[in-house]
């Protein structure tokens, strides 16, 4: 049943409210969303209707908001800030001290759940760490931030990209261009993440000097990557026999970090993930660390969690009727 519930900001501050509240109310909509409740506002008064949990949490949100609406909230600062409030509990609180500090160019860049904090400490304190989990979790962007961490650290010599071109069947002579130039369409995320940890012109004269390269996985074989922090991304979509030959590249003084989605798996009906198998395969072996993330780890627009919740209830649901079709 729902209820609710008044949130009041006294003294009044109109400044503070209109930077809260954003253009057309959108950062309003957003605490909506993320927390399925209505909001509806007169002038310093905030009513809150929904469900107990939910309009809790969106009370919180309002409230911690409304402390950092001195200056202007952007989207990042919304969405970002939501994640956080949706952690609140104890059990799903980072401990004290426990994320680990990258050195980029955003200070902020940090773990904002118990599970970001533990993929950042598995790749500080291993040499080949995987990062599981559905869209929006971190995963991609925050090996990057470790990579450029390293390389600014001088731990590494330089950073690797790779990527499987499962669109394309590894066969990319076709596309126009260089090998850079193709495959660029495939590595854009990475690039993104890049740009915005070390700025462009840092990283396109990296690019000119050898410190960030891009290696395509079917161009990998025979090669023995030293001294560099290697990505694999989009590792759903490998086949067994890539992703072994990925692995066994791994020379001296380098690190791993091997993202990707089981529920994103983009291969040929009939083919098996390396991703897959390199989880059940590798799950005892010393050295290497496996972090799942979940829904509750999503970073993006609060709808994206409740996006994944819908697709994976579907799927349990897909494989119940399929089980009880089965003699």
């Amino acid at each position: 049943m729902a209820r609710s519930t008044e949130v009041i900001f006294e003294p009044v501050d109109n400044c503070r409210l209109a930077n809260l509240c954003g253009a057309l109310d959108e950062n309003l909509r957003q605490i909506e969303s993320a927390f399925d409740v209505s909001i509806t506002r007169r002038g310093e008064r905030f009513k809150l209707t929904g469900q107990g949990a939910g309009m809790q949490l969106a009370a919180k949100a309002l409230r911690g908001f409304y402390e950092r609406a001195g200056s202007h909230l952007s989207v990042d600062d919304i969405q970002l800030g939501l994640v956080e409030v949706a952690n609140l509990s104890p059990a799903r609180q980072p401990a004290p001290g426990s994320a680990p500090t990258l050195l980029t160019r955003k200070s902020e860049l940090h773990g904002r759940t118990p599970r970001q904090v533990e993929y950042l400490t598995n790749i500080q304190s291993h040499d080949i760490t995987f990062g599981i989990g559905p869209a929006g979790t971190g995963k991609t962007y925050l090996a990057v931030a470790s990579a450029v961490d390293a390389f600014e650290r001088e731990l590494v010599e330089r950073i690797i990209l790779t990527r499987p071109a499962v669109e394309a069947g590894e066969r990319l002579g076709f596309l126009p261009g260089d090998l850079a130039q193709k495959v660029d369409p495939y590595l854009r995320p990475l690039y993104d993440a890049l740009y915005d940890l070390m700025g462009f012109d840092r990283v396109a004269k990296l690019f000119e000097r050898g410190g960030i390269e891009i290696a395509p996985l079917a161009f990998m074989r025979g090669r023995t990557l030293n001294h560099a922090f290697i990505i694999l991304d989009e590792a759903q979509n490998t086949t067994p026999e890539q992703m072994k030959m990925f692995l066994t590249r791994i020379g001296i003084g380098a690190k791993a970090v091997v993202t990707g989605d089981l529920t994103q798996i983009d291969l040929p009906r009939g083919q098996r993930s390396g991703l897959l198998e390199a989880r059940r395969i590798l799950a005892a072996v010393r050295g290497i660390a496996v972090t799942e993330f979940g829904r509750e780890d999503v970073v993006r627009h609060p709808l994206v969690a409740r996006i994944v919740e819908a697709y994976d209830r579907e799927a349990t649901r897909a494989e119940r009727e399929e089980g009880s079709r089965e003699p």
